[in-house]
């Protein structure tokens, strides 16, 4: 393939690297582009790869305007507009392909380097993981030797020499590139990528259907990784609190809504009541990009989670929320306790929502808990004992705990209860709650994460989509709001250890599983270990980051203003210290040269000022008929410098002739 490569024209080759290197820089991006994008840019991408491989003349102006035509329009029926993230993305992908069809010149080549390099950036606005900087760096050189070629317009010289020297440059800027990413000022909102706000993202949702969770346990992607700074708590208490949902319409789970669909303003709620216990524990969240403006936390936290440029409320559910969408990655610092009570200690007026059931759905479910309440020993029975005996039946029931249950219909407790008897922790939830609201005991469902695993690597605890779980809470007098997880009942391993539903995997995974599961477990742990560095000291180095860098310099109270200082002080010591390079590499470039500038020199401050362009030995001649026999030593050396650098057999070394210069008596 090389051989052939490089037995093509030089303008064919260097047109097939070209293309190469922008497909290269496209391909991430073709998740996320329309499909007629995509194939219009590879068809463009082939056909002219073609062109120049059977030396073809390049299209005309009106096949170009043609399809420029055609892709702004399906550009604006895609998008339905030209601006924006997504449109922009479209539209610079389009005009990189269609811009191929126009490079007959250097010039030409040059905008296609500008925009191969803008391109490659917006892959930045999709994904910033270490794998989509790797692939970009790979691009970043694949542009920087398409680059120098073009400045290399004589003969053939090869690919490989250009890729040299690209590398070069490239290890050149690296300490330049590093030092402005540690110092230079980061101010919002200009520090950043702007996401659209309408995007989507993968995590748990304001509302629960039922199947919702089901399609999340199916994604083995991170959601958090958490650093305690004590020992991890046990399994069973990491439920990390998401939102509650409370208003259920027979069909949706939601949260409480704070003005109804009627127009009025629900119930009053009195603000969380949250009272703590035991020993608090501290720990740091690397929180993916949700989109959503919550944050998770352990259950449960009464402080205010530390998360600088956001505005933190905590609803009356305990639940942690931001002034605006999370579309980037986070990292707040949070304290929990595992042993709090919550809620009002008797009844308030606010809990009547927690009882309320939509009238028409779910009858065999009522008429259960009818049933139940007509039995002498639970008609007046408390709510503990009622909730005992609900987790007494789904123990005991043959109820099934499985990703697989099937389309449910309008009345999904009904089904749990009477005929499937299977079904996931969404399933088991909401027919938890709607027994527990048929009873008439206060009763909502908690969604959030559950478990985790430790990385063995870097130690972080890593929670993944496949945690994704919801449970119930249950008023009880005097206690308040008390977890209650049916899943546990028809399924203990779920909430116990760290079994788990395991994802469907990929061929490559399979393999590597089916020969060595540990070793398969090892790689995904090295590799989350490196993701985690990755969001640690590059996603997430912040200001707060650069000005602690500061204060371990030594400044009591750094600024933003005082890092533009530092930069500035070091952008000028970088100057002066690549001038005293420059200087340096100019007197070591050639040593004969530097003893011929010497001798011209002293020769200078003795009166006799020779041409620039005078070979030694005409100095030689000048020397003798200026000065004499007196200067006869000086000829003799002038003309063994002519006689090392011209004769065929010269034995005498620079080093010797440098040695010798330092001895003469030199005119004056």
């Amino acid at each position: 393939m090389l051989k052939r490569l490089s037995a093509l024209p030089r303008d064919a080759r260097d047109t097939l690297f070209l293309l190469a290197v922008i497909g290269w820089v496209i391909l991430p991006q073709v998740s996320h582009l329309p499909l007629w994008c995509s194939a219009l840019a590879a068809g463009v991408l082939v056909w002219r790869g073609w062109l120049a491989v059977t030396l073809r003349p390049l299209p005309g102006n009106r096949w170009l305007f043609g399809l420029l035509v055609v892709a702004i329009g399906a550009t604006l029926a895609t998008h339905r507009t030209l601006l924006g993230r997504d449109a922009g993305v479209t539209l610079i992908v389009v005009l990189l392909a269609l811009k191929t069809l126009e490079l007959r010149a250097r010039r030409d080549a040059f905008v296609i380097f500008f925009l191969g390099f803008f391109t490659m950036l917006t892959n930045f606005f999709f994904s910033q993981s270490l794998l989509t900087a790797a692939a970009m760096l790979v691009a970043l050189l694949g542009l920087l030797t398409a680059l120098v070629n073009a400045h290399m317009p004589v003969g053939k010289p090869p690919l490989l020499q250009a890729a040299r020297t690209a590398s070069s440059m490239a290890l050149l800027g690296a300490p330049i590139m590093a030092v402005l990413f540690m110092l230079f000022p980061r101010l919002a909102p200009l520090w950043g990528i702007p996401s659209d706000a309408m995007s989507g993202r993968s995590g748990l949702s304001a509302s629960m259907q039922v199947g919702n969770i089901a399609s999340l346990a199916l994604d083995d992607s991170i959601v958090m990784r958490i650093r305690f700074e004590g020992p991890v708590p046990p399994q069973p208490d990491l439920y990390f609190r998401g939102p509650v949902l409370t208003v259920f319409d027979g069909r949706e789970w939601r949260p409480r809504a704070q003005v109804t669909a009627t127009g009025f303003a629900p119930r009053p709620r009195a603000p969380a009541d949250l009272q703590v216990f035991g020993k608090a524990i501290p720990y740091e969240v690397t929180l993916e990009p949700t989109n959503r403006p919550w944050l998770f936390v352990l259950d449960a936290a009464d402080q205010k989670p530390h998360l600088p440029g956001y505005e933190l409320t905590m609803t009356p559910d305990l639940q942690w929320r931001t002034d605006r969408p999370l579309t980037d990655i986070v990292r707040y610092r949070a304290t929990s306790h595992v042993d709090f009570r919550e809620g009002p200690q008797r009844t308030t007026a606010s809990l009547q929502d927690d009882v309320e059931l939509p009238a028409g759905f779910n009858p065999r479910t009522v008429a259960l808990a009818a049933a139940i309440r007509r039995d002498p020993h639970y008609a007046h029975a408390d709510t503990a004992a009622l909730v005992n005996l609900v987790l007494g039946r789904l123990r005991t029931g043959g109820y099934v705990y499985t990703l697989e249950p099937g389309v449910y219909g309008p009345n999904s407790a009904d089904e749990f209860w009477f005929d499937r008897k299977q079904g996931f922790c969404e399933h088991i939830a909401s027919a938890f709650v709607v027994l527990m609201r048929a009873l008439d005991v206060p009763a909502r469902i908690v969604t959030g994460y559950q478990g985790g695993e430790r990385n063995s690597v870097d130690g972080f605890w890593v929670v993944r989509q496949s945690d994704a779980h919801a449970w119930a809470e249950v008023w009880m007098a005097g206690r308040g709001w008390v977890r209650v997880d049916p899943t546990g009942a028809v399924a203990p391993g779920r909430i116990g250890t760290l079994a788990r539903l395991q994802a469907p995997r990929g061929f490559i995974a399979s393999a590597i599983g089916g020969v060595s599961p540990a070793l398969a477990l090892d790689l995904r742990a090295m590799w989350d270990a490196m993701n985690n560095g990755w969001n640690q000291w590059v996603l997430n180095y912040t200001q707060s980051r650069q000005l602690d860098l500061l204060k371990k310099l030594g400044f009591d109270s750094p600024s933003w203003q005082d890092l533009s200082y530092v930069l500035i002080g070091i952008i000028v010591l970088a100057s002066l210290c690549g001038t005293a390079l420059a200087l340096w590499q100019r007197r070591q470039h050639d040593p004969w040269l530097r003893q011929l500038e010497c001798a011209r020199a002293r020769l200078r401050a003795a009166g006799l000022d020779l041409a620039s362009s005078a070979p030694p030995r005409q100095m030689a001649d000048a020397v003798r008929l200026r000065f004499g026999g007196a200067a006869s030593a000086v000829a003799d050396w002038l003309l063994r410098l002519e006689a090392q650098r011209y004769a065929p057999h010269s034995r005498t070394a620079v080093a010797t002739l440098a040695r010798e210069f330092k001895q003469l008596h030199w005119p004056r």
